[in-house]
């Protein structure tokens, strides 16, 4: 799934190609949206919110997406074939010089831009912008103390933009185990701090990166590399589905040794990778 950092970048290429130009093309291709056309109107920005895509238009109105794990807004000439399998398309949204193409986007809504809080008003605090609220943050999390904070990361309602990578790696970095409950966590603010400063730290960079390398096989410390050994301490990185149930289930990528303490596999073997 995309997290805030590829959010944020999919928002500033939309904003450049779409934002102060009026719209020539708008095309929702689901059932509820099909008759919605905005065509005449002017784009006024494209702004991430979590892993939200909120594209506001002059009428007054918000357009809504989420790409969830395999969506994606592609951008390209306005006179070029729209990228992607016709019937994969769900929205296409152009002017005279560019056309942006929604391919296999998600939770598509058009509502009000006053009430854009109907569609990501349950969301915590975004950790890529600026003005993150940490205490409201740390508020949200302290309700939910006997979480695994393995868990608790990538509750959207909690504190917006981390996704798998992230959690991840934010948790090798602390030497923190996955399994550990959020009130057993020494400190959480600063484990919050450094989700926010890795996600800020590769906005504008395609090749994301944990480690300070981009060489492919090079960028994380335990993300994807269940079977190898641990950049730290050399123990094998293990990996583990964590969730509340099979539909909110994730892959967790750790270090056994570097992140031992909590409650661990009590009562279940990882995954071996």
């Amino acid at each position: 799934m995309p997290e805030g950092d590829t959010i944020y970048i999919a928002c500033q290429r939309l904003h450049t190609a779409l934002a102060g130009r009026p719209v020539t093309r708008f095309d929702l291709r689901t059932s509820a949206l099909a008759l919605a056309d905005l065509t005449g109107a002017t784009v006024t920005e494209v702004t991430p919110r979590g892993k939200h895509i909120l594209m506001r238009f002059s009428t007054g109105q918000t357009l809504h997406s989420h790409l969830r794990m395999d969506g994606s807004w592609l951008v390209g000439p306005a006179k070029s074939r729209p990228r992607g399998r016709d019937f994969e398309i769900r929205a296409l949204v152009g002017n005279a010089d560019w056309l942006a193409a929604g391919v296999r986007v998600h939770d598509l809504k058009l509502v009000a831009t006053a009430d854009e809080h109907e569609v990501v008003g349950h969301l915590g605090p975004d950790l890529v912008t600026p003005d993150f609220d940490r205490p409201e943050a740390l508020r949200r999390y302290a309700g939910q103390p006997d979480r695994p904070i393995g868990e608790a990361l990538l509750d959207q309602r909690l504190a917006a933009g981390i996704g798998n990578v992230y959690k991840s790696e934010i948790l090798f970095l602390n030497r923190l185990s996955p399994f550990l409950p959020v009130a057993e966590v020494p400190d959480l603010g600063a484990v919050l701090d450094d989700a926010a400063r890795l996600l800020r730290g590769n906005l504008g960079q395609y090749s994301r990166t944990t480690t300070g390398w981009r060489q492919p096989g090079q960028q994380y410390w335990v993300y994807g590399r269940a079977g190898k050994g641990c950049r730290r301490c050399g123990a094998r990185v293990l990996q583990c589905e964590q969730g509340e149930d099979p539909a909110t289930e994730r892959i967790t990528f750790y270090c056994p040794s570097c992140q031992a303490g909590g409650p661990g596999l009590a009562g279940k073997e990882p995954a071996q990778g």
